[in-house]
């Protein structure tokens, strides 16, 4: 399906020199993942890197790990050195809004296949490995490669996808990839809470905080929430019907 939303594509970095005659191409690996699928405040970001095969061991080394299990300051660390040693990285921006208008012709797994292909045509590697957002891997690699091959039909046969639960454990690629889209997730929300003027926390629909500024939003507006939530999500509605049971419009 042609999907007409115009995204938010950072091309932040690119340390690629074009070739000589005498040079051979190099084998070029990349790793995608995202962060913030699962909020119901702030963008979903969809990272990507792209590196020489022969230099990948340089990401162990520099002790990628799964960004979950880092903390704020290491990740912001790693991402520098991350973007440094890359060939090349993108971060793909996908706002509330725009995961709303999605969310009403695909479900959040076709979601993730045309923004990781998005990310994935910036990059053009050999060999991608993803963080499959499908309970089927196999599926979601299969998936990524038709939408890729929407406008790279030559390069669509030619590439090699790995897709993997917790690939981002498994590759150091992916961990890359993690944590540079979480680095800038976190720089987004500092920003929104800034600009706002406001603490709602991590916007995960666990957080308390979260969840208390969104009742509280709700009330004061008459059952109407702020662009920077995901209006489709399931928090929204819950909130939208504690209210409606309250006496609120």
């Amino acid at each position: 399906m042609d999907v007409k939303i115009k995204f938010i594509l950072l091309t932040l970095n690119n340390n690629s020199s074009l070739l000589s005659n005498k040079e051979e191409a190099k084998m070029m690996i990349a790793g995608i993942d995202e962060a913030g699928k699962g909020p119901v405040i702030g963008p979903m970001c969809i990272g990507g890197l792209k590196i020489e095969e022969s230099k990948a061991h340089i990401l162990k080394l520099l002790g990628v790990a799964d960004s979950k299990k880092l903390t704020p300051k290491k990740r912001e660390q790693l991402a520098g050195l991350i973007k440094k040693h890359s060939e090349s990285y993108v971060i793909l921006e996908v706002s509330p809004f725009q995961i709303d208008e999605l969310r009403k012709i695909m479900n959040m797994n076709e979601v993730m296949v045309v923004c990781f292909a998005k990310v994935l045509e910036q990059l053009k590697p050999d060999l991608v490995y993803v963080d499959a957002a499908d309970v089927k891997a196999e599926r979601f690699a299969e998936n990524l490669r038709r939408e890729y091959a929407k406008n790279n039909q030559n390069n669509s046969t030619k590439i090699d996808i790995v897709s993997m639960h917790q690939a981002d454990v498994l590759y150091p690629t992916v961990s890359a990839a993690s944590i540079i889209a979480k680095v800038r997730r976190d720089e987004i929300i500092k920003e929104l809470k800034k600009e706002w003027n406001a603490d709602f926390g991590s916007g995960y629909p666990s957080d308390p905080k979260t969840k208390e500024f969104l009742f509280k939003w709700g009330k004061q507006h008459c059952g109407e929430f702020p662009s920077i939530a995901r209006q489709s999500w399931k928090t929204i509605k819950n909130i939208r019907e504690e209210l409606k049971n309250a006496g609120m419009k």
